[in-house]
């Protein structure tokens, strides 16, 4: 049976051995707003307001190209993994336990390093810490030379429901663009490995592992902060929020988000906020000029049956099977890159506007459960059984003018839905209107765009060994004032790091710092020393 969000399914916890570690190989979920009331919504109106969420129209968002939408969705994977909390009940955050370290540290892709899960890793590599690389697979079961999918543990039939892909989450490969962004990272880190092996051969086994997982993790973290966040909350406040000072030293300043001991995942952030994202996703996407436009999801009873191999593969691009052969993604169609012209496709704005495979095609669902088969009704559940506060309750927390705070007409709603939510909104509605309001869809709005922002720099400000605070004492992570001021578009980061990413490409010399703990070119500046805390 396929396992999506909220499946019993046990992840991999972090682990890795370059990280601090205590007793607890994962973290736990709490709240950010502990001191507001819970927003007591009866079910039968959240169903409701869930059913008016369907998307009326296609609205291209011109500031976010598609591919951020399975970024998003993969440092979600990377951050938190909740499997045992329920719809049907009321949940204690305090009492989860987020089976993802909160930490942009990738174990969703190393697992728990090449000792602990070597099947991830490729033993007749250096010191076997190359990640391992899957075959495409054609209708006969042959593998495809030059065309490549993740690693999978039955090759046999390309429909085997054995045809699991041997990886550190198995979220990521819910769909195909996720599974492919997965596959960019194994071959990026593969080359980092080659380019560490290459100039510095003292380094060897675990000495050789680390420094790898360190250079792609911060390769990662850069992106995550300066391309992914800087795009989709208001401009401005990542400069407010990540301070630099003339001498280009950083420092985060929180003020909602406050773990007091070590981080943890906010249920406002990954119940309510950092799910803007299912707006964004299409109804259907064109990956590389071979392939026809494709639905995202069918629903189950419009598939092909198994039998019809070829047309069953490719009927759309729901995951937990096999790439078909031609089916390798080309990167110009979801991200800025030079060679993208005329065939860059983008997200679809942030607002209240559910593309359809998510309404009523949801894979993995019981599409006999009109419930289960609509993501816009299980994250409203999901809220309630998570005792959200409403979103006008956390404007107000925020301090947000009170012209601002959107209620009656703003929210959108007719007949009775108006009445019951004029004046308390479920949180996630609510972040998904105000985009919409405040941002034209562009961007998150103040309350949405604050969470987000505040959660993802937390969390990377409380890892010892982030690109911001995990360097050697004299070291601090700089960059040039432009990318400070602005956030930088994909194309104007040091080195090009997303195309390094994207076309799994050796990281120049420029871009990889001799020093093993120091941090490569693409996140420092000319002056090099240890930055205050805030």
């Amino acid at each position: 049976m396929e396992r999506h969000h909220g499946s019993r399914t046990r992840g991999l916890s972090a682990g890795i051995e370059a990280v601090p570690q205590g007793p607890f190989f994962e973290g736990r979920f709490g709240r950010m707003f502990r001191n507001l009331p819970v927003f007591q919504a009866n079910k039968d109106d959240l169903l409701a307001l869930a059913e008016s969420m369907t998307q009326a129209g296609v609205v291209d968002n011109p500031a976010i190209p598609a591919g951020f939408t399975y970024l998003g969705q993969f440092v979600d994977h990377d951050i938190t993994f909740d499997p045992n909390s329920s719809l049907q009940r009321m949940n204690d955050p305090e009492g989860l336990v987020n089976f993802r370290t909160p930490r942009f540290d990738l174990d969703s892709l190393y697992g728990r390093g090449p000792v602990e899960t070597p099947f991830l890793y490729e033993q007749d590599s250096p010191g076997g810490v190359k990640l391992l690389v899957g075959r495409v697979i054609d209708t006969d079961g042959n593998r495809i030379q030059d065309q490549h999918d993740l690693p999978r543990n039955d090759f046999r039939q390309p429909t085997d429901p054995q045809q699991r892909a041997l990886i550190g989450d198995p979220r990521n490969v819910e769909n195909t663009f996720v599974s492919q962004l997965h596959l960019v990272f194994i071959k990026f880190h593969n080359k980092v490995v080659d380019k560490i092996s290459n100039e510095q051969p003292q380094l060897r086994g675990d000495d050789l592992f680390k420094e790898a997982q360190r250079i792609v993790r911060w390769h990662y973290q850069w992106v995550v902060i300066f391309d992914f966040l800087a795009r989709i909350i208001p401009e401005g406040m990542l400069d407010r929020l990540l301070r630099t000072d003339d001498e280009g030293m950083r420092s985060v300043r929180l003020r909602f988000y406050r773990p007091e001991r070590r981080p943890f995942m906010p249920v406002e952030f990954s119940a309510a906020a950092y799910r803007f994202g299912h707006s964004q996703v299409r109804g259907r996407y064109k990956i590389n000029t071979t392939v026809p436009v494709r639905p995202t999801f069918l629903p189950a009873s419009d598939l092909p049956p198994k039998e019809n191999v070829f047309e069953f593969r490719t009927a759309d691009f729901r995951g937990f099977r096999g790439l078909p052969p031609s089916w390798t993604v080309s990167w110009p169609f979801f991200f800025e890159l030079d060679d993208g012209q005329g065939v860059l496709q983008q997200s679809f704005k942030i607002d209240t506007n559910i593309s359809g495979p998510l309404v009523n095609a949801l894979p993995g669902a019981d599409h006999q459960d009109p419930i289960d088969r609509s993501l816009p009704k299980r994250n409203l559940l999901r809220g309630k059984a998570l005792g959200l506060p409403s979103g006008q309750r956390v404007a107000r927390r925020m301090n947000v003018a009170h012209a601002s705070i959107l209620t009656g007409d703003d929210l959108g709603l007719e007949g009775d839905l108006a009445d019951k939510f004029a004046n308390e909104t479920p949180l996630w509605f609510y972040i998904l209107k105000e985009a919409e309001v405040q941002q034209n869809g562009e961007r998150l709005g103040t309350v949405g765009g604050r969470i987000v922002a505040e959660v993802l720099l937390g969390l990377l400000d409380g890892d010892p060994l982030s690109f911001l605070t995990g360097t050697v004492a004299t070291a601090i992570v700089r960059a040039p004032p432009a990318l400070a001021r602005t956030g930088p578009p994909s194309l104007s980061l040091p080195c090009k790091t997303w195309r390094v990413l994207l076309q799994a490409r050796r990281p120049s010399g420029r871009c990889l710092r001799q020093g093993r703990h120091t941090p490569p070119r693409t996140m420092r500046g000319p002056t090099y020393r240890r930055a205050g805390k805030a």
